[in-house]
């Protein structure tokens, strides 16, 4: 009996509560308005992180769950002042392709690659990019490399000997640079040099691998002959045998590149090896902070919304002090009227998280849709906007929820 008495006071609270949005449009729209951009915030930040970790789970399975990098310096955020003590890094000898030589020698490795980037422009007839990335890799460089190669094919080893200048694009430099007609055989301009296109490069655009963005591959050699690229940054992919753990194949390498540099045993590596393990723990650290100033930014809203819900539900109470007299009078209990009040307040925020809800999802879809993130919303988003609405609903609404419920019938019934 109970359970109907409490289910009927359910549902004339949400009708009351819309009684109330129409009554007080501008005081419950600041109020909706409020909570609705906290939730909004919230689930547009998760879709977009859930999205991007998926986009990085990808390019490690593409890869190779054992690949690992080889860089002249460490990964993550490093506040480098210029000093010895921030970054020791800086004295690291840059990679050489002679070193990757020696790697390819390890029997217990499958590939290296070596890659220098550059960012440059590139022209075709009368259509140019300003500005695309340009990448240097070294022969074979397929072996450590997710994606495909069609039409055509990836330049050979005696090009990348030679600094052949032939090159690789991929999709959107195609497209823009050749519509629909067939790019192979064509010559392209890359910083005003000519260059052959053998091959056309599809691979799963995502925000580690640099998305949607114009590339075009060159022979590592062409590249040090050609362009003006920082060698600092140059980094090996290296892929172990199958059937050899990656920290095995870690111990080859480290242990090959101390011999090649002369290092003795005494001193440290003047490189660093990446795993992906890393790579994660980099990428959850960025995004967790960027969660966590998401996460305040989205409780000022809610806080906002909060106390539009304490005072439309106090001017709700105060307005109808003769009512609860009545209902009083008639038999309502304390609780009756408390959960009344209650139902109102949630109502209230409910409707904010579910405007937040569907903006959320809305831009997800648009974020989806136009770039390389595959956003979308998680069902952990949902149930923490749910649970939101209805904590907020009671942390905000409890004290004029109470208040009604300690008004005397007597008084309330006297109320003008």
């Amino acid at each position: 009996m109970s359970i109907l008495v409490n289910g009927g006071a359910a549902f004339e609270g949400v009708a009351i509560a819309l009684d109330a949005l129409r009554a007080n449009k501008v005081r419950a729209g600041l109020t909706i308005l409020g909570i609705s951009i906290g939730v909004f915030v919230v689930v547009a930040i998760e879709a977009a992180i859930h999205g991007i970790n998926e986009g990085v789970a990808h390019d490690i399975e593409s890869a190779g769950a054992t690949t690992f990098f080889v860089q002249r310096y460490p990964v993550g955020i490093n506040a480098c002042d210029g000093s010895d003590e921030k970054c020791p890094w800086r004295h690291n000898p840059i990679l050489h392709v002679n070193e990757a030589t020696a790697l390819r020698q390890v029997p217990s490795l499958a590939g290296v690659k070596v890659e220098i980037d550059y960012s440059g422009s590139v022209r075709y007839a009368d259509r140019h990019v300003r500005s695309a990335n340009i990448q240097g890799f070294s022969a074979g460089w397929e072996q450590t490399d997710g994606g495909d190669i069609s039409p055509g094919r990836s330049f050979t080893d005696q090009e990348a000997s030679a600094g052949a200048q032939v090159v690789l694009i991929n999709d959107p430099l195609a497209k823009t640079l050749f519509k629909e007609s067939d790019p192979i055989g064509k010559t392209i301009l890359l910083e005003n040099s000519p260059y052959t296109v053998i091959g056309l490069y599809h691979f799963r655009a995502s925000f580690m691998n640099g998305g949607d963005d114009p590339l075009a591959i060159i022979p590592v050699t062409t590249m040090m002959r050609h362009f003006h690229a920082w060698l600092g940054g140059t980094q090996f992919t290296v892929k172990p045998r199958e059937g050899v753990t990656r920290d095995a194949a870690i111990d080859d390498v480290i242990a090959t590149l101390r011999e090649v540099r002369r290092l003795r045993p005494s001193s440290d590596n003047n490189f660093y090896v990446i795993t992906q393990d890393r790579i994660f723990e980099v990428y959850n650290k960025i995004f967790g902070v960027i969660f966590l100033v998401t996460f305040v930014l989205a409780s000022t809203g809610l806080m906002v919304g909060g106390v539009g819900v304490i005072a439309i539900m106090m001017i709700s109470v105060t307005e109808r002090t003769r009512e609860i007299g009545v209902r009083k009078a008639l038999g309502a209990t304390k609780f009756v009227i408390l959960w009344q009040f209650l139902v109102e307040a949630i109502t209230l925020t409910g409707i904010g998280v579910v405007i937040g809800l569907v903006a959320g999802w809305g831009l997800a879809w648009i974020v989806r849709s136009t770039t390389s993130i595959a956003a979308s919303v998680p069902p952990s988003a949902v149930v923490l906007a749910l649970l939101s609405s209805v904590f907020t609903g009671i942390l905000f609404g409890i004290y004029p929820a109470y208040r009604a419920a300690r008004l005397d019938p007597v008084v309330a019934l006297r109320y003008e």
